[in-house]
């Protein structure tokens, strides 16, 4: 058994997978299919790419229909669907609230009440029209602007996975910097691969604690927190999470973690619970057959922890 490593750069992390089996070369290869596959997926839904089809879309959509790829048509159907299942907690449509809120190639500032009214008058998946007849996106007013940035990484993750899967792959892990992992099959002589939750620095004294150690097989975790882009106001930490429902960062909640098999609806899944504070565990619980939550809110003695099928270290 043979083990190899490969990693890249691409969507402002750092994308690792380790893999292993009998052949090095065969095993090399598909691990930089996979990278490759993470670096297109990035040159089509990137903002910050002027030739992304996204970029293209969003320049164009508010004034013409705009025909775009199958495979982007399926995944802003899919972006659809789940701001429905969440209420409204994921929502692609939040670019101008991020830009408004200074995070968007920033590390934040408090905008104007008028700023942030107008930002939210263009937020909104029903502001995005779908023809399925015709994979044509159009806009309902100037000004949306759609961020694939809390679903783009598990999509990738999850396209990785497919193909290390049609390479003939058995076993590896792929990290999507510290957002979303992918377990194939299993290390070998080990029944799960061990994937570790921490505390944020912020919550107990700049130290990351384990919180704790999730088993995955042919299943996917991401991880949404707080900690990254924020800035203080008027002794608030405001961070670079926002409520697409009020227009406001997110209060109370510290982290969210979602298990599935889908990479992709774990990345979405995480940011909504974050965004609810992981109030509403019951019914995040129903939505997916096997699913496994975790929430950790801020709490006037410590944290308090919600959880569903991951077991929190003691």
């Amino acid at each position: 058994m043979q083990t190899v490593a490969v990693a890249r750069n691409a969507m402002a992390t750092r994308f690792e997978i380790v893999l292993h089996g009998d052949n090095f070369p065969a095993l090399r290869a598909a691990g930089d299919e996979a990278l490759d596959e993470i670096q297109r997926i990035e040159a089509q839904l990137s903002l910050y790419q002027p030739t992304s089809e996204v970029s293209r879309m969003n320049a164009l959509a508010a004034r013409e229909a705009v025909r775009v790829t199958p495979e982007l048509f399926r995944l802003l159907q899919q972006a659809k669907q789940l701001h429905r299942e969440t209420e409204g907690a994921f929502d692609i449509t939040i670019a101008p609230l991020v830009r408004c809120w200074g995070f968007m190639g920033g590390t934040g500032q408090m905008p104007s009440a008028k700023a942030l009214a107008e930002a939210r008058k263009v937020v909104g998946m029903n502001l995005v029209e779908l023809d399925e007849g015709n994979f044509t996106v159009r806009f309902a007013r100037e000004g949306v602007m759609l961020d694939f940035g809390a679903i783009g990484k598990g999509y990738a993750v999850e396209r990785a996975a497919e193909l290390l899967r049609e390479a003939g792959v058995t076993s590896a892990l792929i990290n999507g910097g510290t957002s979303t992992v992918y377990a194939l099959g299993r290390p070998p002589d080990i029944e799960s691969w061990k994937v570790t939750i921490e505390l944020p620095a912020d919550s107990s004294d700049g130290k990351r604690e384990r919180l704790a150690t999730v088993p995955l097989r042919d299943e996917a975790m991401s991880v949404s927190a707080v900690w990254g882009k924020s800035f203080e106001s008027a002794g608030k930490t405001l961070g670079h999470v926002l409520d697409p429902r009020t227009g406001e960062p997110a209060a109370h909640a510290l982290l969210a973690a979602v298990a599935l098999p889908s990479a992709t609806e774990t990345d979405a899944l995480s940011t909504a619970l974050l965004v609810h504070a992981g109030q509403d565990m019951e019914r995040f619980a129903g939505l997916r057959d096997g699913i496994r939550l975790l929430a950790v809110n801020k709490a006037e003695q410590g944290l308090d922890l919600k959880t569903k099928g991951i077991t929190v270290a003691h």
